[in-house]
């Protein structure tokens, strides 16, 4: 950054330096933050599109609230990049989303101004309200406020928050609603609709406001106390969906245009001295500012490095097919040839893999906005009455709805099939995004079954054959690619639960779930280690696991999830139950949050790249006194031994 690119960007540190400026200034502002926001983001890569659209709206709260004494809460940190800019993290926005750069939502720890971690969406409502009861109870004066949007009010989690604050009419309580039309895909449901009318009728506000001023300069002190009586009923009467946030408690203000600065921070300035529940309306432009974004937030959401100038650009050679593609490519192929199939995702169409099958099978597609819990319960609604849905859904996700996996699937064993992408480490959008726990909170249900791919082929086999159980199925997989593995396109039942012997070793096995195979394999060949490819978490292989324990001196279990309560664990549950003593090390994820990185960076962090993994064994080993056949294995190498150890939960 020079002077003369940015030359009021550049003097702003904090929010202090902010609140110096003349409110002439703050236009020029934002358009020098707008600039930087491209230039930065476009060439380190991260969220992109939804940042551009709350450029004036992090300028104006700043600028009007003493901030972080006034608790500014941002729905889902994508849309806080210029938040970030202005609190002192400017000169280290090209970090983010790196390791141990910045991080890419919102962490308390990061800094004074991030009043409340976020990653997931539609939290900030709850947690402003219990910072404003907060201040109430210990009388400070602090407002609270909260950012929500982006898709954010599809969930039903914001609405719990509203009907409980709208009991409490003295909270100094703020919500904006930041209406730009778009989650990641585009907004759908009932709420935006309603959202869509209120903006087409803007001129009630207008109409309400012209009244009273009128009102007012005539000096009719009776007739405006009438008027005010009268305003509920005009406002039902013009725009009868704008009673909704009135009758949730909520004094409701706007829409007004969330780019317009001047009108922004004379606004806030008024709901500033306003002492109780109530809602600002903003209407914004996700990508404004770049005509390409605007055209396409969706494309723009989340970007990799690229020239602002051309825009993102096709690569000429395709990269290798993700888990994601799988799923969508399968869905396609089987909603061909069963018409009682329905994809069910919520807001994660483009991220699931489902465009294609959103295009051509419109009538089997479901997207249920931000709302997980009810695309489980719906899902099990549909089977009821005949059809086959299959929830496709991240793992970090699907903890939102677990309740609903319970009740709604398990209880009632209802052939529901969940497609869980992500699972495992994700890298750069960190520990909010990983699904680092659904083996442990699945395992645990009855009559679940769970499969672990290894590889593309082998996770297209696995979704057709949860979708053909009479049972509650989960195929989990990971985020990018697998080995490169040829996919064939007829389809078949693989034997429910039954492991795969890749390698013959000796002295010790591995038994790899899912994406530890690959560096399984490789640790395989460098100890001359039995390779065990074990594809079902439930039900697990019990004649493999006797057969294994009968020929060798130490298993070695590897998934990428966490041990406690894992894949391990289950292979520790049966031999411990049949009386085989045998020595056990359970390879997993530690237990601590990986921070960000790119994923072979958060691998290495979390002990699961080959070197760690065969560190570990040797450290194992070394502890226990296991026997001459494992040590010989270890020892008789013909490479050098790998010197760095770990323990199994490392760190």
């Amino acid at each position: 950054m020079t002077n003369n690119d940015y030359p009021i960007l550049q003097t702003i540190d904090s929010p202090v330096d902010l609140r110096t400026l003349s409110e002439a200034q703050l236009a020029p502002l934002a358009e020098e933050l707008r600039s930087f926001l491209i230039e930065s983001v476009s060439s380190c890569g991260g969220h992109f599109a939804a940042g551009l659209g709350t450029v004036e709206l992090a300028i104006a709260l700043h600028y009007v609230f003493d901030t972080p004494n006034a608790k500014l809460i941002w729905d889902v940190g994508h849309q806080a990049y210029p938040h970030k800019i202005l609190t002192g993290r400017r000169d280290r926005i090209r970090t983010i989303r790196k390791q141990h750069g910045l991080t890419p939502f919102l962490k308390l720890t990061e800094s004074p101004y991030d009043a409340f971690g976020a990653g997931h969406s539609s939290t900030s409502i709850s947690a402003a309200l219990g910072m404003a009861m907060a201040a109430r109870t210990l009388h400070k004066d602090e407002a609270a406020i909260a950012v929500i949007g982006d898709g954010g009010m599809t969930a039903g989690l914001a609405y719990e928050a509203m009907n409980h604050a709208g009991s409490m009419p003295d909270l100094d309580l703020l919500v904006i609603l930041n209406d730009n039309k778009m989650s990641i895909s585009p907004n759908v449901g009932a709420l935006h609709n309603y959202l869509t009318r209120i903006l087409s009728g803007r001129f009630y506000n207008k109409v309400l406001e012209s009244g009273e001023h009128l009102l007012e300069k005539m000096r009719l002190p009776t007739l405006l106390k009438l008027a005010n009586h009268m305003k509920k009923g005009v406002r039902d009467l013009v725009a009868p969906p704008g009673s909704f946030f009135d009758a949730l408690g909520f004094s409701y203000f706007g829409p007004i245009d969330g780019h317009d600065l001047p009108t922004l921070v004379h606004t806030l300035k008024n709901l500033q001295a306003v002492k109780t529940p109530r809602l600002l309306h903003v209407v914004t432009c996700k990508g404004n500012g770049y005509a390409k974004a605007e055209k396409d937030p969706v494309k723009y959401h989340g970007v990799s490095p690229f020239d602002p100038k051309l825009g993102i650009r096709s690569t000429s050679t395709p990269a290798k097919m993700s888990y994601s593609e799988v799923f969508g490519n399968w869905l396609c192929d089987m909603a061909a040839h069963d018409k009682h199939l329905v994809g069910i995702t919520p807001a994660m169409r483009e991220g699931s893999g489902m465009v294609k099958f959103a295009e051509q099978y419109p009538s089997q597609y479901v997207d249920v906005g931000i709302a997980e819990q009810h695309s489980v319960a719906l899902a099990a609604g549909m089977v009821l009455q005949g059809l086959k849905p299959v929830v496709a859904i991240y793992s970090t996700f699907l903890q939102r709805a677990y309740d609903q996996v319970v009740h709604e699937v398990a209880i009632q064993k209802l052939p529901v099939l969940f497609a869980i992408d992500r699972a495992g480490l994700v890298g750069p959008d960190g520990p909010t995004h990983a699904g680092a726990y659904d083996l442990t909170f699945l395992r645990s249900l009855p009559h679940m079954v769970i499969m672990a791919p290894a590889d593309e082929n082998e996770c297209r086999q696995m979704l057709y054959t949860g979708y053909r159980l009479e049972q509650p199925a989960a195929v989990r997989y990971p985020r990018g690619g697998g080995p490169g593995a040829v996919i064939e396109q007829a389809m078949q039942m693989l034997p429910v639960g039954k492991a795969q012997w890749r390698r013959q070793g000796h002295g010790i096995a591995l038994l790899a779930f899912g994406s530890m195979l690959i560096p399984a394999a490789l640790v395989a060949e460098n100890l001359d280690a039995t390779l065990i490819n074990m594809r079902f978490v439930k039900p697990i292989d019990t004649g493999m696991l006797e057969k294994i324990a009968a020929s060798h001196r130490l298993i070695v279990t590897l998934e990428e999830n966490v041990v406690p309560g894992g894949a391990g664990e289950a292979v520790h549950e049966y031999l411990s139950e049949q009386g085989i003593n045998l020595p056990l090390l359970h390879i997993g994820l530690p237990d601590r949050f990986i921070e960000h990185g790119s994923r072979e960076e958060m691998l290495k962090d979390a002990g699961l790249d080959v070197a760690s993994i065969e560190a570990s064994i040797q450290t194992f080993i070394t502890r226990q006194d296991i026997g001459k056949l494992v040590a010989l294995t270890v020892e008789n190498k013909t490479r050098p031994a790998v010197t760095r150890k770990r323990s199994v939960n490392q760190k």
